[in-house]
């Protein structure tokens, strides 16, 4: 599922930026760039070097953060477009990503579209404190969320898209839904997606977000532990069902305390309370918000069948406390 809806405001800000960013890349690339250190199990190479600044120099910039290699937890830095254009790159042609239909850089979509970029698992390697057991967390302009657990690392090998038939993001294709935005500064996509899983009505979807202004490298037992399933009901089957859809769907625009998307604005408590208090409508909700409030901009589930939805509820039920029975 692709992302169907974004802040306009800041989606036409951030196209703007970062126009105005890349039209002043060759000098940037020439400036020193501070903060310079070898990735952890670095041999040292220039390849494996990646310049980190302390301050963004450019709105090509992108934000890493979370865990660095080096750096104190919740330290943040900035890579440059030349920078990242330096790390080993991998190139594709993709005919399944989404965000392309339709369109692409001066061709049609028949024969597919070209990208080229950095994959997650090199950005993991060169600049993660812990590559064995960070996540990548891609965060967008619009306050959207795409977590890539390691196991979807391996399953699907993202990239970071650098490229898009060869062109630099000022030149990219503008988004699908309303062909007005830029895709950039940066987006996420993969060589092919072939779901890797199926959770009830379920099916493993791809994350492919654009607008991509940070990515964070975190400990995933930290950030999926903050939606774990509470109380006594937490190991049942339907409800760690729920727990994984709404892990990968959820949690990408709703919030839990500093975790998740916030790009909603309704964190998971009033999820919680809004299953418990009205099921059905919830349920009718999540497969098809439109049809419940026409102003909705969440995108349709409309595959989800009764257990999904009911296991959904059931997941988020574990979020709303006991009663204590009386003496």
């Amino acid at each position: 599922m692709t992302r169907f809806f974004r802040v306009w405001g800041e989606a036409r800000e951030s196209t703007r930026l970062a126009a105005a960013g890349f039209v002043l890349l060759a000098a940037i690339t020439l400036l020193p760039a501070t903060g310079v250190r070898a990735a952890a199990g670095s041999t040292g190479s220039s390849q494996e070097r990646v310049p980190l600044n302390a301050a963004r120099k450019s709105a090509s910039d992108l934000e890493v953060g979370g865990e660095l290699a080096g750096l104190p937890r919740g330290a943040a830095r900035y890579v440059t477009l030349a920078s990242l254009l330096a790390l080993p790159q991998v190139t594709y042609t993709v005919t399944d990503d989404t965000n392309f239909a339709g369109a692409a850089v001066g061709v049609t979509n028949v024969s597919g579209t070209k990208i080229s970029g950095v994959p997650l698992a090199e950005l993991v390697r060169v600049l993660a404190a812990a590559p064995e057991s960070d996540m990548v967390v891609a965060i967008c302009d619009d306050k959207y969320r795409a977590n890539y657990p390691r196991d979807y690392v391996k399953a699907h090998q993202p990239l970071l898209v650098l490229r898009v038939n060869g062109q630099l993001p000022p030149r990219w294709p503008k988004d699908r839904e309303t062909h007005q935005f830029g895709m950039g500064p940066y987006m996420i996509s993969h060589p092919r997606f072939t779901p890797a899983f199926t959770v009830l009505s379920h099916t493993d979807e791809a994350q492919i977000p654009w607008g991509v202004v940070r990515i964070e490298f975190r400990d995933e037992r930290a950030v999926l532990g903050a939606i774990a399933p509470r109380g006594p009901r937490a190991q049942d089957a339907a409800v760690q069902a729920g727990y994984r859809i709404a892990e990968q769907n959820c949690f990408r625009c709703h919030n839990m305390g500093g975790e998740g998307g916030e790009k909603s604005g309704r964190p998971w408590l009033v999820l919680a309370a809004w299953a418990a208090a009205s099921p059905e409508y919830f349920s009718a909700y999540v497969r098809d918000p439109k049809k419940k409030n026409r102003h909705a901009e969440m995108p349709a589930n409309r595959g989800y069948d009764d257990a999904t939805t009911r296991a959904i509820r059931d997941y988020f039920a574990t979020f709303i406390p006991v009663p204590a029975e009386k003496p």
